[in-house]
């Protein structure tokens, strides 16, 4: 198992992505990874390591890169002749053209998202009949499985086609990697009723509920607390609407786990009871974490793209190599390709 790394993506540079490849090696003795970066920032990360990781250090290879593609340039800039080629290649066009060329079996990378997308669909190709990929990532719920939301960015103006194309994507998704047989699977919208909602989501769900699809049950419309029920596995929307829950749910995370902390250190009752209940909020705070849910899927590449958050901490990074390596595993683009031919 290799997986290809952009190691000069995210907000935080290669020091922090290397240190989450080492945490994803000490997960998984089966993984290698193949970093690619500059020179100089590279051999930074790495001598700034504990020396506890040294014998982690013979599962990575290095190929120095020395560009990177900058985050203000615009997507489409990513497919200009001066990034295609070996010479001028930034490290999200390399570490792609890895997969590419067989080097490797998947590629993460924290750098910007249309970028990476628009460089995966040029250099991996789309499978058979989609349309659009989509990105797709994990939310927990109150269950004890995640809901998949999708698409989360990548499609901003959709057709009913496409939004049919997603529920499929997701349910086949989810099948692979959770093991669920029949995912249960619903659109977005502002109401449960059929009246309501846009033009794209009702005739979105005339084209759901006429399709004979035995390989999930589609649920109808869900509102905006059902992605947190946990009685959807698969919640379809455009990517401007996913979006905006993604964030949202992120900064709900994060603003939940502030409010608890300066609660609990109001005063020495609360810090009292903030000490008994350590192990509770320990939990808590771990399950409703954004970090360990990083790892957006580009769902309908030809090979596995894994798109990390660009503010992922260490532990963040490499959870995101972990959903690679998960898709990886089970062949998630040609079972993807196999369950849409049916």
């Amino acid at each position: 198992m290799r997986i290809a790394i952009d190691a000069m993506g995210g907000d935080f540079g290669p020091r922090v992505i290397v240190r989450g490849c080492f945490e994803a090696l000490k997960r998984d003795p089966s993984l290698s990874l193949l970093l690619f970066g500059s020179r100089a920032s590279l051999d930074e990360a790495f001598e700034s390591l504990p020396r506890a990781m040294a014998p982690l250090r013979e599962r990575i290879s290095l190929r120095y890169v020395e560009r990177s593609f900058p985050s203000a340039e615009l997507p489409s800039h990513a497919l200009r002749g001066r990034y295609l080629s070996d010479h001028d290649a930034s490290s999200l066009h390399a570490s792609i053209r890895a997969v590419e060329r067989g080097e490797a079996m998947g590629c993460v990378s924290a750098g910007d998202t249309g970028a990476l997308m628009a460089v995966a669909r040029h250099c991996l190709g789309m499978l058979e009949g989609i349309v659009r990929p989509a990105i797709s990532s994990a939310i927990p719920t109150i269950g004890e499985r995640p809901c998949y939301v999708l698409d989360l960015g990548a499609n901003v103006d959709c057709q009913p086609r496409h939004l049919l194309q997603f529920a499929r994507m997701g349910a086949e998704m989810v099948r692979v990697v959770d093991g669920i047989e029949r995912p249960r699977v619903a659109l977005l919208n502002i109401g449960s009723e059929s009246r309501k909602g846009s033009r794209l989501v009702r005739e979105t769900d005339t084209l759901l509920r006429a399709l004979d699809a035995p390989r999930f049950d589609y649920q109808g419309f869900v509102e905006g607390d059902g992605i947190y029920a946990g009685s959807i596995d698969v919640i379809v929307c455009d990517g401007f609407v996913g979006n905006v829950a993604l964030k949202t749910s992120e900064g709900l995370a994060k603003m939940l786990g502030r409010k608890l902390q300066v609660t609990f250190e109001a005063n020495w009752r609360t810090r009292l009871v903030s000490f008994l209940a350590r192990p509770a909020l320990s939990r808590f705070r771990r399950e409703i974490d954004p970090v360990r849910y990083n790892g957006a899927s580009l769902l309908g590449l030809c090979a596995t793209v894994v798109k990390s958050h660009g503010g992922a901490d260490a532990l963040g990074f490499s959870y995101a190599i972990s959903r690679a390596v998960t898709e990886v595993s089970g062949r998630l683009p040609g079972r993807l390709a196999e369950g849409l031919a049916k």
